[in-house]
C-alpha cells in the first residue's frame, strides 16, 4: 500500500509537467446541486464551499439562495463572510460595496438572536478601521462573546479586514488552536489516501472464445462416412462368417467405447496443460499487450514492485521474481488487455495488482500456486493412457480380423469393398474423432473457464470492495484538508512575525500565496480546488518600511518544511508584476525588481485534461487561483509596483467604505 510517506521523485524543468507524480479527481458529489434544489439546499452547499476554502463559489450559491427568498441573519452572516473571505476591502468593486452596505442597513430588520448579533459584530469589525480604541475594546468584547463556531469563522474569513489591534488581541488563542488542530484526526496517517486515485472496478480475462460450433458443423460428414464404412465392413463380415464376425464386432464396439472414454480424458488433460501454460495465456491476452507500450510497461513495473515487496517467507525479492516470472507474464498480459482504454492510469489498477501479488504469495504458501488440476494423480494418469492404448490396439486388431473374415469367405468384389470400407473407417474415424473431441472439449473448457472467471471476478470484487471501503473510511474530507492547511499557514505566519519581531499593529497588510512545490501529487473532488502533497508558502508582510517576503516548502502529510528564504525590498524596488497564462502549462507570476533578476512563481499547473464532463474549465481555474490566494496577492503586488509608497495612501482607512449598522 502506498502510504504517501516516500517515493522516488522525478526531476523536471520549470515548464514541464513531469513534476506531477500523480493526480486524481475523486468522483464525489459533495458539491453537487440539483437543478431543482431548494434555496435552503443551495445555502447549505454554499456554506460547505466556504468552509472548504472556496469562497467564490460560496458567494454564488448563498447569493442565489437569498435571491430565491431564503434570507435571515444566519444566511446573511455567511454571505458577508463569503464576500470578504480572502479579500481586503480595497479588493471589493463598487457593486460588492453597495451590496454589503445594503445588507448593513437590513440588520435591524432580522429577528433577535445569536446570528443577528454575529452579523452585527461582523459589520462592526469592518468599521474598526476608523473607530476609537474604546470602541475597539467594545467590539472585541462582543466578538469574544460569540459562539466558538461564529468567532472562529470570522477570524478565519475576515483575516484581511481585521485591524492589527484586534488581531493582536486574538492571535495567541488562534495560534494555540492551530497548534492543537494541526495534526488532529490522524492527519499523518490519513493524508496519503487523499491523493490515492479512486480504484477502477474489477475485471478478469473472459473465457477464450469457443470453437465448438465450428467443430459440430464439420462433424456430420466424416461421422456419416465412418458409420457407412463401418456398417459395410460389418455386413460383409457377417455374410462371410456370422458367428466369428459377431464376436469381433462385439469386441470392436467395446474397444471403441473404452477408447472414447479414456481417450477423451487423456486428450483433454494434455490440451489443458498446454493451454494453462503462461505463454498461450499471454498470447490470448492480446497481441497488442506484447508490444510493451507505455501502459503495459507501467503495469509490468507495478507487478514487479508488488511481487518484490510481497515475497513469501524463504524467498528474497529477486528469487521470488524469478520463480514467478511466467505467472507474472500471464497476469501482466491479462491486466494490460482488460484495462486497455483511454484515460486509464495504472494507479487506478494498482489495488488489483497488489491483490494479485498477495494472492500469488498466499497460494504459494498453501501449495496451490501452480494449477495442477489437469495433471491428476500419477497412477490414474498412467492407467488412463494404458487403457486407452489397449482399447485402440484392440480396435485396430478387430478391424483387421473382420477384414480377414471377409477375405476368407467372399469373392474378389467383396474383398475390394471390405478393403475400401476399412480404409474409410480409418480415415473418417480419425477425422470424426478429431471434430468430436474438439466440440466436446471446447464445451467442457468453456464451462470450466466460465466458472473460473466467475470465481476470479468474485474474488477481485471482494478485494475491490475492501480497498474502496478502506479508502472511503480513511480519506480526509475537504473540510479536514482545508483546516490542516489553514493551521499550517497560521503557524507559518506566526513564526515569520516572531522572526521579524513584528506585531499585527506593525503591518499595513499581508498576503500569503500557496502554490504547489514540485515534485508533488495532487487531488481534488469534482468542483473543488486542487490539493497538493507538497506546498510552497510565500508570505508578503507589508509595513511602512517596505515588503518582507518569506517562503518555504512544506510536505503536507507531516507539515515538515525545508529551508526558509527571506528577502526585503522597498516599495520602489518592485518595478512590475506580470501574469502569464498558458493553457497547456498553467499560471506564472513574475516579479521584476529594480535591483535583481525577474522571479517566476508557478501559481498552478494546467488542469484542463483533468476536467470531469460536467465541469467548466474556466470556473475550476478561478477556484484554484482563489484557493492559492493569487487574486489578492496579485492585486496587492500590482498596486505596490504601480504606486510605490503612494499605495499606502490609496488604502488609507479614510478612503475605505463604511458599513455601519444603524439600530
Amino acid at each position: 500500500m502506498n502510504n504517501g510517506m516516500g517515493g522516488t521523485y522525478n526531476s523536471a524543468s520549470f515548464d514541464s509537467t513531469v513534476g506531477i507524480q500523480a493526480e486524481t479527481v475523486h468522483n464525489s458529489n459533495v458539491y453537487f446541486v440539483h437543478p431543482d434544489a431548494s434555496p435552503q439546499e443551495k445555502y447549505k452547499v454554499g456554506v460547505r464551499f466556504l468552509e472548504d476554502g472556496i469562497p467564490s463559489r460560496a458567494r454564488d450559491m448563498i447569493s442565489d439562495a437569498i435571491a430565491h427568498g431564503y434570507d435571515n441573519a444566519e444566511v446573511r452572516f455567511y454571505w458577508v463572510l463569503a464576500m470578504l473571505s480572502a479579500r481586503a476591502l480595497h479588493d471589493l468593486n463598487s457593486e460588492d460595496v453597495q451590496r454589503l452596505q445594503k445588507t448593513a442597513e437590513l440588520v435591524p430588520n432580522y429577528a433577535e438572536g445569536e446570528w443577528k448579533e454575529a452579523l452585527s459584530v461582523a459589520f462592526d469589525v469592518l468599521e474598526m478601521f476608523s473607530t476609537a480604541d474604546g470602541e475597539t475594546d467594545q467590539v472585541l468584547k462582543r466578538l469574544l462573546a460569540l459562539s466558538p463556531r461564529q468567532r472562529d469563522a470570522m477570524f478565519h474569513h475576515l483575516d484581511l479586514v481585521l485591524t492589527g489591534g484586534l488581531k493582536d488581541s486574538l492571535w495567541a488563542g488562534n495560534r494555540e488552536q492551530a497548534e492543537t488542530d494541526r495534526f488532529g484526526n490522524e492527519r499523518v496517517q490519513r493524508v496519503w489516501s487523499y491523493f490515492e486515485p479512486d480504484p477502477i472496478g474489477p475485471r478478469a480475462l473472459p473465457p477464450r472464445p469457443s470453437t465448438a460450433a465450428a467443430a459440430k458443423a464439420a462433424l456430420p460428414v466424416p461421422a456419416g462416412l465412418f458409420v457407412i464404412s463401418a456398417a459395410l465392413l460389418w455386413v460383409l463380415a457377417l455374410v462371410a462368417n456370422p458367428v466369428a464376425a459377431s464376436v469381433q464386432i462385439s469386441v470392436a464396439l467395446a474397444a471403441a467405447l473404452a477408447a472414447a472414454h479414456f481417450g477423451r480424458r487423456w486428450w483433454y488433460r494434455e490440451r489443458q496443460i498446454k493451454a494453462k501454460s503462461p505463454q498461450p495465456q499471454a498470447a490470448y491476452a492480446g497481441d497488442v499487450a506484447s508490444a510493451e507500450d507505455g501502459f503495459t510497461k507501467r503495469v509490468r513495473h507495478s507487478f514487479d514492485h508488488y511481487f518484490s515487496v510481497r515475497a513469501p517467507y524463504g524467498f528474497t525479492p529477486n528469487e521470488w521474481l524469478g520463480y514467478t516470472v511466467h505467472i507474472r507474464s500471464a497476469l501482466i498480459a491479462e491486466i494490460a488487455f482488460v484495462y486497455r482504454e483511454s484515460r486509464i492510469s495504472v494507479d487506478r489498477v494498482n489495488w488489483l495488482i497488489r491483490y494479485l501479488a498477495e494472492d500469488a504469495r498466499d497460494r504459494h504458501n498453501n501449495g496451490t500456486l501452480f494449477d495442477r488440476r489437469h495433471q491428476g494423480n500419477a497412477l490414474s494418469v498412467v492407467m488412463t493412457k494404458v487403457l486407452c492404448t489397449v482399447a485402440l490396439v484392440a480396435l485396430g486388431i478387430t478391424t483387421l480380423i473382420l477384414l480377414g473374415i471377409v477375405a476368407s469367405g467372399s469373392g474378389s468384389a467383396q474383398i475390394l469393398l471390405a478393403t475400401l470400407a476399412t480404409a474409410g473407417v480409418g480415415w473418417s474415424g480419425q477425422v470424426a474423432t478429431s471434430f468430436w473431441l474438439e466440440a466436446w472439449g471446447e464445451e467442457r473448457r468453456l464451462a470450466e473457464e466460465s466458472l473460473e472467471h466467475q470465481g476470479r471476478l468474485a474474488a477481485r470484487q471482494g478485494a475491490y470492495q475492501r480497498w474502496k471501503s478502506f479508502l472511503d473510511s480513511v480519506r480526509p474530507s475537504e473540510l479536514e484538508m482545508e483546516n490542516w492547511l489553514t493551521c499550517d499557514k497560521t503557524l507559518f505566519v506566526d513564526e515569520a512575525l516572531r522572526n521579524y519581531q513584528l506585531t499585527w499593529r506593525d503591518l499595513i497588510t499581508h498576503t500569503i500565496l500557496v502554490t504547489p512545490a514540485r515534485p508533488y501529487k495532487r487531488g481534488r473532488v469534482r468542483g473543488g480546488p486542487w490539493r497538493y502533497s507538497r506546498y510552497s508558502f510565500r508570505l508578503f508582510l507589508v509595513t511602512q518600511d517596505g515588503v518582507r517576503e518569506v517562503s518555504a516548502e512544506f510536505d503536507f502529510a507531516d507539515a515538515k518544511r525545508g529551508d526558509e528564504q527571506r528577502s526585503n525590498y522597498r516599495f520602489d524596488a518592485l518595478s512590475s508584476v506580470q501574469v502569464t497564462e498558458r493553457s497547456q502549462i498553467g499560471y506564472d507570476l513574475e516579479l521584476v525588481l529594480t535591483n535583481g533578476p525577474a522571479r517566476r512563481i508557478r501559481v498552478k499547473d494546467a488542469d484542463t485534461h483533468q476536467m470531469a464532463p460536467d465541469e467548466n474549465a474556466q470556473e475550476i481555474s478561478e477556484i484554484n487561483l482563489n484557493s492559492a490566494g493569487f487574486i489578492h496577492t496579485f492585486r496587492l503586488l500590482e498596486g505596490i509596483a504601480a504606486d510605490g509608497k503612494g499605495w499606502i495612501e490609496r488604502i488609507n482607512p479614510n478612503n475605505l467604505p463604511h458599513f455601519r449598522v444603524v439600530d
